[in-house]
């Protein structure tokens, strides 16, 4: 039986309409996007059985897809990294003068009691991807990951994992700042998630996000009087920065979750 033409017009009873497959892949959190058609051009991933073998192809969200072990196997090879994150080195791509994360990924700069049992490859740098971007001048923790799944959970549109910041400040902490903090605020003319802040003592914040905008703690706290003089991520979901060493990085390990 062939795969279903790309862009088929087809609509179920019920009204319907067929969404491509690649995007049903990644919403049901089996593969990103991008892997769901290297996939489809493999032949790994099933429509009712079927093997889909058109990039484009369209299936109703009521209908079986699953992806053939070759693809499980790939996507187990995938390895997630956790960065202690230092002042001055870039999230993403480099830019004049400065490092991007990805750069301190060598042997030299891994953690002495990473407990992964993973030995470190350069096939673990291919497509290495940032989950949620730090700015130059915070620290902390970093995830980078070839794992399209991983990535989407931290900063899909629909994440509800959590980011937990410390954050020291110059100004006046006052009960009225926190309950502005915590409700309140817009950003770019959209109306910011609640958050919980908390003063953790005289200078210093806890922030717990469930999203994560442009440079967003900064703005929020320039927004209520306050200057951040410091920024920390601790907390990532469940994984913590817990005992990394600021500028060494470890791997996820196998029963570690977000």
């Amino acid at each position: 039986m062939p795969s279903p033409p790309p862009d088929s017009p087809e609509v179920s009873d019920g009204g319907v309409v067929p969404v491509r497959v690649s995007k049903l892949l990644a919403e049901r959190g089996l593969c990103s996007r991008r892997e769901a058609d290297r996939f489809i051009e493999r032949g790994l991933v099933l429509l009712d059985g079927v093997p889909v073998s058109e990039l484009g192809t369209k299936a109703l969200p009521t209908q079986s897809l699953e992806l053939l072990p070759e693809a499980h196997t790939e996507a187990d090879g995938q390895v997630t990294i956790l960065m202690h994150k230092p002042v001055g080195v870039v999230s993403g791509q480099p830019e004049d003068g400065y490092a991007a994360a990805v750069s301190l990924v060598q042997p030299k700069h891994r953690f002495a009691a990473d407990r992964s049992g993973l030995r470190f490859s350069r096939e673990h740098l291919a497509g290495l991807a940032v989950a949620g971007r730090l700015d130059i001048d915070s620290t902390g923790l970093l995830v980078l990951t070839q794992s399209g799944v991983i990535a989407r959970r931290l900063i899909g549109q629909d994440t509800k994992i959590e980011k937990e910041y410390l954050v020291r400040v110059e100004g006046e902490v006052t009960d009225a700042v926190l309950a502005r903090l915590c409700h309140g605020l817009e950003l770019d003319g959209r109306r910011l998630k609640p958050a919980r802040v908390t003063q953790q003592n005289a200078d210093q914040l806890q922030f717990i996000l469930r999203e994560g905008r442009k440079r967003q703690i900064r703005r929020m706290c320039k927004l209520v009087g306050l200057d951040v003089v410091g920024l920390k991520r601790v907390r990532i979901g469940n994984v913590r920065l817990g005992k990394l060493p600021y500028g060494q990085w470890r791997y996820l390990a196998r029963g570690e979750d977000f």
